[in-house]
């Protein structure tokens, strides 16, 4: 049992410092990287025994981590955008019900540059932020989105802009 202990305090020495920093490099957070690493070493010692290739577990076991971090940063990122396009409706108040309804109906793709844009006031770079797109893509959503409404407008509305 003392051999394993050395072993397992020696890998930690050797491989902890190289294995935090990859982690910080693609999570950019230092206190994230060091639980990652952490979780790792914690994973690598509940299978100590049967683990032939220590170093390749812990880089296998953190690539995972990191994975699973990139994902929840993604759903995070998702919730922000739904619920600042959401705020962007309930803050007109004033606008036709109507073209409004027209606009919630169109594909989220072209929804929410439109909301963006058009409801909450966003110049096209800051709805391009937010929605993680370039400005050209959201110009031609935007384009896209007013083709749309004219066509379903009909005649109603003179002119959409």
């Amino acid at each position: 049992m003392q051999s394993q202990e050395r072993a397992a305090s020696e890998l930690f020495e050797a491989v902890y410092p190289r294995l935090a920093g990859w982690c910080r490099r693609l999570v950019d957070d230092d206190e994230t990287a060091h639980e990652m690493a952490a979780e790792s070493f914690t994973r690598l010692w509940a299978r100590w025994t049967k683990v032939e290739e220590p170093t390749g577990f812990l880089y296998v076991t953190a690539a995972n981590l990191v994975r699973d971090h990139w994902r929840k940063m993604e759903r995070e990122r998702r919730a922000m955008r739904r619920v600042t396009t959401e705020e962007a409706v309930k803050r007109q108040p004033d606008s036709d019900p109507s073209v409004r309804m027209l606009v919630q109906s169109l594909p989220e793709r072209l929804r929410n540059p439109a909301l963006l844009y058009y409801y909450a006031d966003l110049p096209v770079h800051e709805v391009a932020v937010l929605l993680g797109r370039k400005e050209g893509t959201i110009k031609a959503d935007l384009h896209a989105a007013r083709e749309l409404l004219r066509a379903k407008l009909g005649g109603h509305h003179d002119r959409i802009s």
